[in-house]
């Protein structure tokens, strides 16, 4: 379920993501992070609900407390068995930031807190290829790509190694996600514009 409810989020901040990144860059620009936290053994969500500010939670519709923080702006998941998700935020630092201040929020309403483990989940990301694209010439030549301009005019392309989708449009503009740090989303970009010039897929200026 919550899976679903990330991948709702996603849908809704690709197009706010394609219109918003106009400039080229030279390396994707990250746009947001899900990262998982365990933090505890067990808490009381309907307690935690009533007694911190800024949360929503309704377990009849979803298992798990909504809590928003406002400085760095990021959403926490928060559930009952001492376990949370971040989205979001757009660097480690923002996000150990966040978990950081969430937790004393939560010690300081009784919750015991272990040390944190946190994972990397996803990151979201954007940039600019070298130029504008085929997006027929990828679909054809490219295996694992899907794109159907009558229903979205961007093209998915799902990379095997690493691990790693990308949503692309004819401007070159493209969204990446799937990857768990800096590393492998700067690596799966340069292997992308490889292969975009391997098959020709480069309009002409």
């Amino acid at each position: 379920m919550f899976n679903h409810k990330i991948n709702q989020l996603y849908i809704k901040i690709y197009i706010v993501i394609y219109i918003e990144d106009n400039m080229k860059k030279e390396f994707p620009t990250i746009k947001n992070m899900v990262v998982s936290v365990e933090f505890s053994d067990r808490i009381d969500l309907n307690d935690i609900s009533r007694r911190l500010e800024n949360t929503e939670y309704e377990p009849e519709q979803f298992p798990g407390l909504t809590y928003k923080v406002k400085n760095p702006k990021a959403t926490a998941l928060i559930f009952s068995s001492g376990k949370m998700n971040c989205t979001g935020t757009r660097s480690m630092e923002d996000t150990h930031r966040v978990i950081k201040y969430i937790l004393r929020k939560l010690k300081g309403l009784g919750v015991k807190i272990k040390k944190p483990k946190i994972v990397v989940q996803n990151i979201v990301s954007t940039a600019s290829l070298e130029g504008r694209v085929n997006l027929d010439k990828i679909a054809f030549e490219l295996e694992n790509s899907e794109y159907e301009p009558e229903q979205f005019p961007g093209l998915v392309f799902r990379m095997k190694n690493p691990k790693i989708a990308f949503l692309i449009f004819s401007s070159g503009k493209i969204v990446e996600t799937g990857a768990r740090d800096t590393k492998m989303m700067n690596d799966a970009f340069r292997k992308l514009n490889i292969e975009l010039k391997r098959i020709g897929a480069f309009k002409k200026p």
